[in-house]
């Protein structure tokens, strides 16, 4: 069985195969109703600072906005909103991963109803932090490899059940649930970003997006553009990293240009986070100000 046949057996397969014919077309959209933005910002534990505050200057200073956190709970943040008020910087997503913990026996994507339920709370206790925070939402990866002896089409069956409740409930929060689409070394499962936007468009909630990974898309998509395009309006984060090592941009040769053109055609408006490592010896407050300033050149480069 090749691989358009083995997808045609699934929800997400479907999907993908109906947004490839449409990202055929799509990079010759017209131009985008809004005009995109390019709002840099990383991972809040890469940025020097003794506190959050001196974080938050310093992601002003090296040519950023934002800052993307983990998993949180409510109490904290509301410290977080408290410590950021008034910097002038963004939150970003919260990077929280597949909510599967073996000590308390919590998996999302479980049949055994008690089990599921279990990450299921643990995904809704974090959706209600991030309304809190005004984060733009909760990054989540319905399996990474190894986590589930599930097929595809019955991880199809469990995210048809479970994600119209997230959904809602994430709307209720001012928040919302993202879907990330991670390369085969990582997930056997989604991969690519229309197989996240099929997911979006099925369930059609504020509540429901999807994002990109330029590592990730380094290895999936053929073309970047294209990808975002598919993506369309359910595109509301984005990570950034070299293609080859997962490191900073400015350390490794990468073209971002067709991936920034997929964006300004939709008009994005939500944060590219830095979700990377650096070359040894080197140091964060160096070469982070460099990366952006690449970042930047590059997009302004990216006319569509």
């Amino acid at each position: 069985m090749d691989r358009r046949e083995f997808l045609k057996g699934t929800v997400v397969g479907a999907g993908v195969l109906a947004a490839s014919r449409m990202a055929q077309t799509a990079c010759a959209a017209d131009a985008p109703a809004t005009k995109a933005v390019l709002k840099l910002c990383s991972q809040e534990g890469k940025i020097p600072g003794s506190s959050l505050k001196e974080k938050a200057e310093n992601i002003l200073k090296f040519g950023g906005c934002g800052l993307e956190f983990g998993g949180m709970d409510v109490k904290r943040a509301e410290q977080i909103r408290k410590d950021l008020d008034g910097t002038g910087v963004g939150i970003a997503a919260m990077c929280c991963g597949s909510f599967a913990d073996k000590q308390n026996g919590a998996r999302p994507v479980s049949m055994d109803p008690e089990v599921r339920k279990r990450g299921l709370d643990e995904i809704k206790r974090q959706l209600e932090a991030c309304g809190v925070l005004g984060s733009t939402g909760v990054i989540w990866v319905p399996a990474f490899n190894g986590q589930t002896k599930l097929k595809p089409e019955e991880l199809d069956k469990v995210l048809a059940d479970i994600l119209p409740e997230l959904a809602e409930f994430a709307a209720k929060c001012k928040g919302k649930l993202m879907i990330e689409p991670l390369n085969k070394g990582e997930t056997f499962y989604i991969n690519r970003v229309e197989q996240g936007a099929f997911w979006c468009n099925k369930i059609n909630s504020p509540g429901l997006v999807t994002m990109g990974d330029f590592y990730h898309m380094s290895k999936e998509e053929k073309d970047d553009e294209a990808a975002f395009v598919a993506g369309g309006k359910w595109v509301h984060h984005v990570h950034v990293a070299t293609g080859k090592s997962r490191i900073l941009p400015n350390q490794e040769e990468h073209n971002y240009r067709p991936g920034f053109k997929g964006l300004k055609r939709i008009g994005y408006q939500d944060f590219c986070s830095l979700e990377c490592g650096k070359k040894k010896g080197t140091e964060w407050a160096d070469e982070i100000p460099k990366t952006f300033a690449l970042l930047k050149q590059q997009w302004e480069e990216a006319t569509i």
